[in-house]
């Protein structure tokens, strides 16, 4: 190899180098705001670990404390086995502009000491304007999917995404289920059959 090709090779490992360093600099920021803004979200919601304080601001209960089983099924959504737990949702919050620090859901887990709040879910309709899957705290939303029949009507098309912000979850704060939430002291556990998959932007 000439001293001139030497000194491109090395050129083009240095640049690589260095993108390479910038990438991981940009992805470790974007990383660092999604952390502190999860932890803003935390606080602000705080005040529903008492569930009646949610049903004042309209977060009103499904009374069903959803499970899976953990089955794939072909042109359906892939829940990994484990709960999702008891949904409060805010209705009048649903189709209006996505926003981060309001959840259209809070997800509870019945315990023996009563409902204990675990988790908090995203709703998006899918709608002719929508071109791609929303997205939040750099995660891409699950859908489209019909809605989780029976407790939401099949005709609700939509996406969602699930965030575990006060029970540890093995397979991730945005996994759609938990194993670690458990609907056996629920008075109305329902075990759900995944969801019907829709055609819509991915």
């Amino acid at each position: 190899m000439t001293r001139t090709a030497r000194v491109g090779h090395y050129g083009v490992l240095v640049l690589a180098g260095l993108l390479a360093a910038l990438f991981g600099a940009g992805t470790a920021r974007a990383d660092d705001a999604n952390k502190a803004d999860i932890e803003a979200l935390k606080k602000s919601l705080a005040k529903y670990e008492d569930y009646t304080a949610a049903v004042r601001d309209l977060y009103l209960s499904t009374v069903g404390c959803v499970y899976y089983a953990g089955e794939k099924l072909s042109g359906a959504m892939y829940y990994p086995k484990g709960a999702m737990g008891i949904h409060f949702v805010n209705v009048p919050s649903v189709g209006q502009k996505l926003d981060p620090m309001k959840p259209n859901v809070l997800i509870y887990e019945p315990t023996k000491k009563g409902l204990k709040l675990v988790g908090v879910e995203w709703l998006v309709p899918l709608t002719p304007d929508i071109k791609e899957a929303p997205s939040l705290f750099g995660q891409k939303f699950m859908g489209p999917m019909e809605g989780h029949y029976p407790l939401i009507p099949r005709e609700f098309v939509h996406y969602d995404l699930h965030a575990w912000l006060f029970r540890d979850n093995p397979n991730g704060m945005f996994s759609p289920t938990n194993p670690n939430v458990k609907c056996t002291k629920a008075d109305f556990p329902m075990l759900e059959k995944p969801t019907k998959m829709m055609p819509g932007p991915m």
